[in-house]
Parts: structure tokens; C-alpha cells; sequence
């Protein structure tokens, strides 16, 4: 969640926000595509699918995990050591290793789907719920807001930088 975010004031500039993202994303995705990239793998391995098929899995977890209180790993899928301490180098891989032989048409599907049910999800949240801290625990009272622009907005620029670097 990059700190320069800004918080949007609504529900309606909250989804707009989000939709222009998305938007852009899929914009790349065609090109890539028309490009037939979408398989190519970057200097890391991942290729655009696994970045799209990543964004997937990731908006799984904010709706069953963030938004829905389930427990990390049965959102996820994996064994509960995988999730503790929430280490990205090494719950990424895990979802990586699951997700690479995946087609491209699977994972676009995938992907399509989770977002029209995350965007159902926001549709009946109400816009009060997502300022509300994301865990009663939670000592610096972070609202669940945070985690939905970080794995919306955010995460989709993040990947669409870096799958544009492939045209």
C-alpha cells in the first residue's frame, strides 16, 4: 500500500478509481495479446499471464480473507505455515508455482471473474464498513479501505507497469 495513496472520500470515487485501473489494465492485456506476449516471461520468469494470474489470487484473498474474515490459508488454498507471517517471498512463489501452467484463456477467465465479484462485493459493502479497521486488533487501526486500494488500484498499476514492459 504505497503512502502517496489518496484516500477516496466515496464509495462512487472509490469504484471509479478502481475501474479506470482496471480499465487501463485490460487496455494492456489487448495489446499484449495482439502482440501474442501475454506467455513471454520477464527477466524474473513471470510472464504477463502470471502477473494477471497473481492479481487474480490476490483479489481472492482481499474478498475471502480481508473483507470476509476467513482463515488466510483456506482462502488461499495452502497450508497454514505458508501464510504465517505474511512473508511475500513466500506465499508469491506458492501462488505462482500453482498458477504457471494455467492457460492463458483459464487465467483471463479467472481473473474477469474475481473482479466482477469483487466489484459485486463493493457494490454491497457499505462505504462506512471500509473505513472501519480491517482487524479489531489491529493497534494502528488501519481501515479496510487500505487493503482494498492495495489489492485493486494499486496492485493493478503495479502490474500493468510491468507488463507494459513487454511491449
Amino acid at each position: 500500500m504505497s503512502d502517496e495513496q489518496v484516500i477516496p472520500g466515496s464509495k462512487s470515487e472509490l469504484k471509479s478509481s478502481i475501474e479506470r485501473e482496471w480499465k487501463s489494465l485490460m487496455e494492456a492485456v489487448e495489446k499484449l495479446q495482439k502482440a501474442n506476449k501475454l506467455t513471454t516471461p520477464d527477466a524474473g520468469g513471470w510472464s504477463p499471464k502470471d502477473n494477471l494470474a497473481h492479481l487474480a489470487e490476490w483479489m481472492n484473498i482481499l474478498m475471502g480473507y480481508h473483507m470476509d474474515k476467513r482463515p488466510a490459508h483456506e482462502v488461499m488454498r495452502v497450508e497454514p505455515e505458508v501464510v504465517r507471517g505474511w512473508d511475500m517471498e513466500v506465499i508469491n512463489p506458492v501462488l505462482f508455482e500453482r498458477n504457471r501452467n494455467q492457460s492463458v484463456e483459464d487465467v483471463l477467465n479467472e481473473l474477469r471473474r474475481a473482479y466482477a465479484e469483487l466489484v459485486e462485493k463493493l457494490d454491497s459493502t457499505p462505504f462506512e464498513e471500509l473505513l472501519k479497521p480491517r482487524r479489531a486488533d489491529d493497534p494502528e487501526k488501519r481501515p479496510l479501505l487500505l487493503w482494498v486500494l492495495g489489492d485493486t488500484l494499486e496492485h493493478f498499476a503495479e502490474h500493468r507497469a510491468t507488463i507494459e514492459k513487454m511491449l
